[in-house]
C-alpha cells in the first residue's frame, strides 16, 4: 500500500489498485505467496475519512462500502496464501485487512486498533467475523464496543498473529513464507479453501470435500514427488502441478 502520506488510508484508487495487483499476482505461475505491506510509517490506518465525508446517501454509502469490502473478500477467496505485514498502526478497515490474510507478522511496537466506535460505526470489511473466529464473543465484544488498541504481544498471545519480530517485518515475512514457497502449491491452495470454509459446513460434506480433494491431489506429479523424496531421504522439489 503506497500512500504513506496519508498512513496508507483506503481510498477508492488505492483499493482499486489493490484488487488489481491481486488478480495479476493470484494468475503468475510463478507467485506462490503474496506479501501485503504498507509503506511509510504504518500498515494502514483504515478508511479514507476524507473519501467517506462526502457521502450524502443511502445509496452512496452502500455503494461505497461494498466496494471497499469487495477487497477483503478478494484476499479471502485467493486461491494464494497471503502474509500481512504489519508495523505502525493497522488502524479499523486496516486492521480488517490484516485479518483477511491467511497469516499475519508484526513488528513488536505494532498496534491494531478498533476504532469503528470512536466514529459511531461498526467494524467492516469481514472484521467482525473474522475477529470473532479468533477470540471469544464476550471479548470481541468488548474490543469492539470500548475502541479496543491491541498491542503485537497481546495480538500473539491471543493467537490472532503468527510472529513478532524486532527485525524489518517485511524481511520476516519473507522468512515466514519459505515454508510456502517451499511447499506444494496445490496442496496450499486446498487447504486454505477448507479451512475458510469447513465450518459453514456439515459433518457429511466436510467428509467429501476433503475426500475428494484427497482423491485429485493423489493423482498430482506434487504428490509423486513426495513419495520419491520420502523414500530417497530427501526434501521434495515440488512444481505446483
Amino acid at each position: 500500500m503506497n500512500r504513506p502520506e496519508k498512513l496508507n488510508a483506503l481510498s477508492k484508487n488505492m483499493v482499486a489498485d489493490l484488487i488489481e495487483a491481486f488478480d495479476v499476482l493470484s494468475k503468475d505461475g510463478n507467485v506462490r505467496v503474496i506479501i501485503l505491506s504498507g509503506k511509510g510509517k504504518s500498515f494502514c490506518a483504515g478508511g479514507d475519512i476524507s473519501s467517506m465525508s462526502g457521502i450524502s446517501s443511502s445509496y452512496e454509502a452502500s455503494e461505497w462500502i461494498e466496494y471497499v469490502s469487495s477487497l477483503s473478500r478478494k484476499i479471502v477467496e485467493l486461491d494464494k496464501y497471503v502474509i500481512a505485514a504489519v508495523h505502525g498502526y493497522a488502524a479499523g478497515a486496516g486492521f480488517s485487512l490484516a485479518l483477511a490474510c491467511d497469516f499475519i507478522i508484526a513488528e513488536r511496537g505494532a498496534k491494531f486498533a478498533l476504532s469503528f466506535t470512536n466514529i459511531g460505526l461498526i467494524p467492516d470489511l469481514g472484521l467482525i467475523r473474522m475477529l470473532s473466529e479468533r477470540i471469544s464473543p464476550p471479548i470481541a465484544k468488548e474490543w469492539i464496543s470500548s475502541g479496543k488498541e491491541i498491542s503485537a504481544e497481546e495480538a500473539f498471545e491471543k493467537d490472532i498473529i503468527n510472529r513478532v519480530t524486532d527485525q524489518s517485518v517485511v524481511s520476516e515475512a519473507k522468512s515466514f513464507a519459505e515454508f510456502i514457497i517451499n511447499g506444494p502449491m496445490v496442496t496450499n491452495k486446498y487447504v486454505k479453501y477448507l479451512i475458510n470454509h469447513i465450518k459453514d459446513l456439515p459433518l457429511d460434506s466436510t467428509f467429501m470435500k476433503e475426500n475428494m480433494i484427497q482423491t485429485m491431489l493423489l493423482l498430482t506429479d506434487d504428490h509423486r514427488e513426495g513419495i520419491k523424496a520420502f523414500f530417497e531421504k530427501r526434501k521434495p522439489t515440488f512444481k505446483g502441478r
